[in-house]
């Protein structure tokens, strides 16, 4: 019988849970749990710390809510969510405004108006923005605008976080005359961003910008970029690299250095190394005169995706415009370029290499002052089909975490392999008690109404994709159902497999992202799961337990699956096993092992 993984709803964490009262919410679940599954095998830690810490009279206080109308708890969503540990959307009411010192080191997840500004002269320094948090909802509106000759540092933005949505409306410029403006890195290595940054250096005079890092290492998500630059007038401005490295992203960068005047412009690297990206640049150097504008790389060894590139140089006027590299992917995906130099008035501009199968290439000014040195499609390029096979299996490779995925033959002991990331990056979620749960609807827009979740979010959007995911039909050979509460999980867990299960995972993340060593491997007879015993690689030490599940029938499956990237070859070829990550958990009949695997 195939064991039942279980998908615990995002938008729920837990709290401390300390309390040892025969009268908690905790262990009345834990009650019920040794009615309905009665082989006094122990609670395993991992998630009897997922049950609720509500105490009976907050349980009894939030049920009369619920129960009288579910939309109440809104009305008391701070204590209710303190209460029970819930993930909330964090207070935006909550803002500050005009630091009081130029060196302002660490701030979080909410409003900020005004930072510095009308500052002349010195130096301003932001170091720490929302970093590290788990789903920060941010504005950040105006960081020194009108300065004269002052130097203005921003370090980190929401680096490290994980569904994050964040709306940065204006760094620098706005009048600001001389002086110069660094901004090292905004939302780097996230998980899921819903990401807007709106005018940088814009409207500014002899004002220098450097943007070093926007949005690298991110996975998923969406993210625009909407004026950098614009009607600046002998300025410098320097963008080192906006979303390299990136996985499945979205991306809208509109209006760079636009109607400037005798300006640097320089834009170094914009969507390297992606992977299935879904690239739109609109409007580079429109409208400028004189000045240098430089593009170095677009698109560089990415992985197939969509790309859309609207007006490079259009309407110039005597300056000198630069493009050295578009779309030299690694696995081309579609292309869209309109508009190179069109308009342009005795501008000297150079486009060295284009590489794309494009054929809707239009609005290119063919004039003397226009030099295009390298036009590369598929038939211009000399390589044989079996190149460009492993060039393609190389590139999408590239984006499958080593070890994520693994046949069933490597379980045995005395393997050496490399072992992912298996650390949850959500804060740990609990459940709330079913005679809550039960009364809120399960669907997006309830629980956006209830929990005060905008749609157009990070959270929202993750909600939204849950919520759907639940309601996807089963593949073939599965049954499935989303638990909302502990209650609904066992209950499911006893329908399908009796009442004589366990619920197994993963120890802990020791081990991950590194090469580890298998011991002894436990077969749970009749399914394929697996208990083995993780080892240091040279000390042979023991330092984790690992669960791994192989799935046998992958017939379903999509055949551009991570796991058929990695292994190959095909759905229904192989079997496919991958260890259970922290904070998932697989429930089998229950067992005290079987036979050790070879």
């Amino acid at each position: 019988m195939a064991p039942l993984l279980l998908l615990l709803l995002p938008f729920l964490i837990s709290a401390a849970l300390t309390s040892a009262s025969p009268f908690t919410e905790k262990a009345a679940l834990i009650r019920y749990w040794n009615r309905k599954i009665p082989n006094n095998l122990p609670h395993p830690d991992f998630l009897v710390s997922k049950l609720t810490p509500l105490s009976a009279t907050a349980a009894a206080t939030f049920y009369k809510l619920a129960s009288t109308d579910p939309t109440l708890l809104s009305s008391r969503l701070s204590s209710f969510c303190s209460a029970a540990g819930l993930l909330c959307p964090a207070d935006l009411n909550t803002s500050l405004s005009h630091s009081p010192q130029p060196d302002f080191k660490a701030y979080q997840n909410s409003n900020f108006t005004n930072y510095v500004t009308d500052v002349n002269g010195g130096v301003s320094s932001f170091k720490n923005y929302s970093d590290n948090l788990n789903v920060p909802v941010d504005t950040f509106r105006r960081y020194n605008p009108h300065s004269v000759f002052n130097t203005d540092k921003f370090t980190f933005y929401a680096p490290n976080g994980n569904v994050v949505t964040a709306n940065f409306t204006s760094y620098g410029g706005s009048s600001s005359v001389g002086g110069s403006e660094e901004f090292t890195a905004y939302d780097e290595s996230s998980n899921v961003p819903d990401l807007k940054f709106t005018n940088y250096a814009s409207d500014s005079n002899g004002h220098d910008g450097i943007f070093s890092r926007y949005s690298v290492n991110t996975n998923a998500g969406d993210q625009s970029f909407s004026g950098y630059a614009k009607h600046g007038n002998g300025e410098l401005s320097a963008f080192s690299s906006y979303d390299n490295n990136s996985n499945v992203v979205g991306n809208t960068f509109a209006h760079y250095g636009e109607e400037g005047n005798g300006g640097n412009n320089t834009f170094a690297s914009y969507g390297d190394n992606g992977n299935v990206p879904e690239n739109n640049f609109r409007a580079y150097g429109e409208g400028t005169t004189g000045g240098l504008d430089k593009f170095t790389s677009y698109r560089n060894q990415s992985n197939v995706g969509d790309d859309f590139f609207t007006s490079y140089e259009k309407t110039g006027n005597e300056g000198t415009a630069d493009f050295t590299n578009y779309g030299n992917s690694i696995n081309p995906g579609s292309d869209n370029f309109k508009g190179y130099a069109e308009g342009s008035f005795d501008d000297q501009i150079t486009f060295k290499e284009y590489f794309a199968d494009n054929t809707t290439f239009k609005s290119y000014a063919n004039t003397s002052s226009v030099d295009f040195k390298g036009y590369h499609n598929s038939s211009s390029l000399s390589s044989t089909a079996a190149a460009e096979q492993q060039k393609k299996a190389a590139a999408e490779q590239r984006w499958v975490e080593p070890g994520k995925f693994f046949r069933e033959r490597s379980l045995r002991k005395g393997a050496v392999m490399p072992m992912p990331d298996i650390s949850d990056r959500t804060a740990p979620r609990s459940f709330l008690p079913r005679s809550i749960s039960g009364k809120i609807p399960f669907s997006a827009a309830a629980v956006d109404g209830i929990f005060r979740i905008l749609p157009d979010t990070a959270m929202g959007k993750a909600v939204e994709s849950t919520v759907a995911d639940c309601e996807r039909a089963p593949s073939r050979g599965e049954t499935k159902r989303c638990a909302a509460s502990a209650e609904d999980m066992i209950d499911f867990a006893v329908a399908v497999l009796g009442d004589d299960i366990q619920v197994r995972s993963t120890a802990s993340t020791k081990g991950s992202k590194g090469v580890i060593r298998i011991g002894d491997v436990r077969g749970v007879n009749g399914v394929r799961v697996y208990v083995a015993d993780i080892l240091a690689v040279d000390s042979k030490e023991k330092i984790n337990e690992g669960v791994a599940i192989c799935h046998l029938d992958t017939s379903d499956w999509s055949p551009t699956h991570g796991a058929f990237v990695a292994l190959g070859p095909a759905p229904g070829k192989i079997e496919v096993c991958h260890w259970i990550f922290e904070g998932d958990m697989t429930w089998t009949v229950a067992d005290r092992f079987g036979a050790t695997a070879a």
